[in-house]
């Protein structure tokens, strides 16, 4: 039996209400073994070997952090390309300042163009946004670069931009994207499910193992920074997850990786029906075959509503959009009760991407009428994302029984551009409604879908308790978290989403020794100051991993 480590600190903050508030912590083989002091702790360690590691006397012991959304791949994909969004981005390895204005935009896509050195190379830049950028098109994109392949993807992924030089480096057959109904060849548009379609053109590039291998680094350096022990994967195989899995389990399944990921795959590909039930559980539950110690698919799934928060591609209910704009569906409504009557009928904890008011709605008479078909108790069902709602869904998935996963980032990067351009004051101040999911007792996790927020669990929990806009605006002070409550949505009920908490969220006996190590205690300075706290590592499974300086 191996040795017991106790782990000293200033304060251990368990987050259960037992036993809140802790001076030490044993582990041994990976677990928790007794929480609270060495003088509580004496009779384990008068009957085993252990060890006093006072390394953390001066720090504060957390439960690890969770992330139960966010996109390795994804992230992989876009960390390798040119940033050009409108916010600044502080990155392990770089600060990336904010690009803002069409000709600013512009200018900056030039300037790469005259940097890369191959005329070849594909040029792929992440981060536009109309509202900060003006819109852009094929015709804009060809006065930029006539023989360069350009790819200019949304600042909320869901839509890309390409110019003629990449239609013929992808080889794209005109009419047969013509045919796609999510894909305006004459403005050279990828959007939505269209994206699929991009996929499998750009996938032997973007996945090429050197390069996706060199994004999960980069991802991999991510998590570790922002305090992560468990992070969720939801959409695990998203491009192609044969091309993708050796290099996730290369980078990501290695003793020096601190952190576990949860694989929640997509039910079906973007937009598809079900057309075989049996094959559809089938695939699902033969991921499990692959699973290893750190990647582990099991019964989570997810389901797709409506279209991008970021792109303005959300179902709207009345009055709808300022600017007018229609929303999209990623799975069309009249197959995506068929996809979940699915996946509720073998057990599955079901995930749903909703965007927009139309988008919860149609999850959650999804949910109603399976309810009534088949009841199922402690059934998961997860509303991610929740742009925009009502009041009067909070109180329905309350009564349903339903889960939320909330970006609260939306409020900070889209508070006051939404305000102004897409939702009116109302509705955008709202946005990501926890205070009213509090008051309603719906179990609550804080999210960043990364790269659409930055993978900072403290960050996030900061909006959530501030509800601060990036111009200084307080926005709907209402829905505001208290510091408990945004400490709860990045622990222990971020573990309750993923179905974990038995595991990991708290600290206490029996469960995982994982813990995020703070410089700072949160419930000292205070929720104005949580994302300025500094993270000195983390613990995985009893073992320490600073956080090690990349610049």
């Amino acid at each position: 039996m191996a040795e017991i480590t106790v782990y000293t600190a200033r304060a251990v903050r368990t987050m259960e209400p037992a036993l809140p508030l802790a001076q030490a912590v044993a582990v041994r083989d990976g677990r928790i073994i007794e929480v609270g002091s060495l003088e509580t702790m004496r009779p384990w360690l008068q009957a085993h070997p252990h060890k006093i590691d006072a390394r953390f006397s001066g720090h504060v012991i957390m439960p690890g952090f969770i992330d139960p959304h966010l996109h390795p791949s994804m992230a992989a994909l876009l960390l390798p390309m040119h940033f050009t969004t409108a916010m600044e981005w502080r990155l392990p390895w770089q600060d990336v300042p904010a690009t803002r204005g069409h000709n600013e935009f512009l200018n900056r896509l030039k300037e790469i163009d005259l940097s890369m050195a191959d005329a070849q190379e594909p040029l792929f830049a992440w981060g536009h946004h109309p509202i900060w950028h003006g819109e852009v098109n094929r015709q804009i994109l060809n006065g930029i670069s006539a023989t360069r392949p350009m790819i200019v993807w949304h600042r909320g992924f869901h839509t890309l931009v390409v110019n003629d030089a990449a239609l013929d480096w992808m080889g794209l057959d005109a009419a047969e994207a013509d045919r796609h109904p999510q894909v305006n060849a004459d403005e050279g548009r990828f959007y939505e499910t269209g994206l699929s379609l991009a996929f499998r053109y750009f996938n032997p590039y973007t996945l090429a193992p050197k390069r996706f291998t060199g994004g999960l680094e980069r991802l991999r350096q991510v998590v570790h920074h922002g305090g992560h022990t468990t992070i969720g994967d939801m959409a695990a195989g998203m491009f192609d997850l044969d091309m993708e899995w050796d290099a996730l389990v290369k980078v990501l399944e290695q003793d020096d990786t601190p952190f576990r990921v949860q694989m929640i795959p997509p039910g079906t590909p973007l937009g598809g029906a079900p057309k075989d039930a049996a094959k559809l559980i089938e695939r699902t539950m033969g991921l499990r075959q692959r699973n290893t110690h750190r990647l582990q698919f099991y019964d989570h799934v997810k389901l797709f509503a409506d279209g991008g928060f970021y792109a303005g591609l959300m179902q709207l209910g009345l009055p709808g959009a300022i600017d007018g704009s229609i929303g999209e569906w990623m799975t069309p409504p009249e197959h995506f009760e068929a996809v979940a009557r699915v996946y509720w009928n073998e057990g599955f904890k079901i995930h749903v991407h909703c965007s927009g008011d139309l988008g919860v709605e149609l999850a959650l008479d999804t949910l109603e009428k399976l309810q009534w078909e088949r009841p199922r108790f402690d059934h998961r069902f997860t509303i991610e994302h929740f742009g925009v709602s009502t009041p009067e869904q909070v109180r329905r998935m309350a009564a349903l029984g339903a889960l939320a996963s909330v970006n609260v980032y939306y409020v900070y990067e889209l508070g006051d551009a939404y305000w102004k351009h897409k939702l009116g004051y109302e509705r955008a101040s709202q946005m990501a409604r926890l205070g009213t999911l509090a008051r309603h007792n719906i179990p609550t996790a804080l999210h960043t879908d990364f790269t659409m927020a930055p993978a900072l669990p403290l960050n996030s929990a900061w909006v959530a308790a501030n509800r601060i806009s990036e111009n200084g605006l307080v926005m709907g002070p209402e829905e505001r978290l208290t510091l408990d409550q945004a400490m709860r949505a990045i622990t222990i009920d971020a573990a309750y989403v993923l179905g974990l908490e038995h595991e990991i969220g708290t600290i206490r006996a029996g469960k995982k020794a994982d813990f995020t190590i703070l410089e700072q205690d949160p419930y000292e300075v205070g929720a104005e100051n949580l994302r300025e706290i500094p993270i000195w590592g983390t613990v995985f499974e009893g073992q320490p991993f600073p956080v090690k300086a990349q610049r």
